[in-house]
């Protein structure tokens, strides 16, 4: 619809009409986890920061679980059961009561499915907030699925959810902007299947250590940092376990210097927080999975970064065009290496990151003036204020 019919009343508004003399109805907030992607305890992880965090008073939370096998799933809202901890790896386990989307854009409310009994309405909800990490999830999957029946959902549209958890197509996107990347190679499944020795010849191009990643890949899953040619192919292997699709990114030797976005409000340009640095302080040779959820004492995060005003402001003008060259909506966090040289290099963006409380997104924002719950908030009001469709 065009903006010259906005003044026309819409099934889907928010918050909803109501009688004058009925009592203002609380905005319901489906929170989705979980998920088939690699990163589904990361996902639950997040989940129950938020559940703690989200404002009750403000609104009402119903909490959705997405089991492996994607069966979606009204889960308790149990926020200890869904921590991540050395000793506790969270799951939605698929056996509550099942959960169905709507099915045109003319409903609003989610459906329980019980064994024997027909669907029955359980809420209607205004907006949902999709804490998948992954594929399944955060590549636009449940975004084109939210799209299809007019539900207003927090982060990117299916665009820039799609490209940017590719990061092959990412790195197109960014260099087709002028924005400064690093030297990588892709290798597909179709390539590495025909002819892997020229695909690790096309590595040789790239100086010396790589890291070999998944595509379409988070949480350092399936990465290896490798030194040289011999432990290449074991490194593609492993990759590959989790995405057929392999980039090896040359190494670059610097800080990891990272940056909070946010959407603007009524046109306004996106904001860009201040800036935070991860430093691995023992025991890893990078910031792996393990670094980031389970050894916590074996990093650092610092924020405000300790960088030159010019550098902070550069990586903050960086952040910015690279959530408007990929089209993001919402949030997205920024990674860029600061190097030897006074260099800042655009590594990738995130467009549902980490999002607990210790989380470097909310790190960077809580250091801007923004904290944890404050956050939570301007996202649930960004995607509320949001008109659905094409926009």
């Amino acid at each position: 619809m065009s903006d010259t019919d906005s003044s026309s009343p819409q099934p889907n508004d928010v918050p909803m009409r109501e009688p004058t003399d009925a009592p203002r109805r609380k905005p319901t907030v489906a929170i989705v986890f979980g998920g088939r992607s690699s990163e589904h305890a990361v996902s639950c992880a997040t989940a129950a920061g938020v559940m703690q965090a989200i404002d009750r008073d403000v609104y009402d939370v119903l909490p959705i679980g997405i089991a492996k096998d994607g069966r979606w799933v009204l889960e308790s809202g149990d926020t200890g059961a869904l921590e991540l901890s050395p000793g506790h790896v969270p799951e939605v386990d698929g056996s509550g009561a099942g959960v169905m989307m709507p099915q045109s854009t003319t409903e609003r409310s989610l459906s329980i499915l019980e064994p024997g009994e027909p669907p029955r309405a359980l809420a209607e909800v205004d907006v949902v907030f999709p804490l998948l990490h992954g594929p399944f999830g955060e590549d636009g999957t449940i975004q084109g699925l939210l799209e299809l029946a007019d539900i207003r959902y927090v982060g990117s549209g299916v665009l820039a959810s799609a490209v940017m958890m590719d990061k092959h197509y990412m790195k197109v996107v960014f260099a087709g902007h002028g924005l400064p990347i690093g030297p990588y190679v892709v290798i597909t499944d179709r390539e590495w299947q025909r002819d892997p020795v020229a695909s690790m010849d096309a590595v040789a191009s790239l100086d010396w250590p790589v890291f070999v990643k998944p595509a379409r890949g988070g949480s350092s899953m399936g990465i290896t940092k490798v030194h040289g040619p011999e432990g290449l192919r074991a490194a593609v292997e492993v990759a590959r376990k989790y995405d057929p699709k392999v980039v090896v990114e040359a190494g670059i030797i610097g800080r990891e210097i990272e940056c909070g976005v946010l959407e603007g409000r009524d046109g306004a340009p996106p904001r860009a927080s201040e800036v935070g640095e991860i430093r691995v302080v023992r025991g890893h040779e990078f910031y792996d999975y393990e670094a980031k959820y389970l050894a916590e004492a074996d990093i650092e995060l610092s924020c405000p970064a300790k960088v030159p005003a010019h550098v902070a402001d550069e990586i903050r003008r960086i952040a910015v065009a690279a959530f408007e060259a990929a089209g993001c909506e919402g949030l997205a966090r920024v990674d860029c290496f600061y190097t030897e040289h006074g260099d800042v290099i655009l590594n990738e963006i995130n467009t549902m990151p980490g999002f607990t409380q210790l989380s470097m997104f909310p790190m960077v924002w809580a250091a801007s003036g923004l904290d944890y719950s404050q956050l939570i908030d301007e996202l649930i009001q960004l995607a509320l204020a949001r008109r659905t469709g094409l926009r």
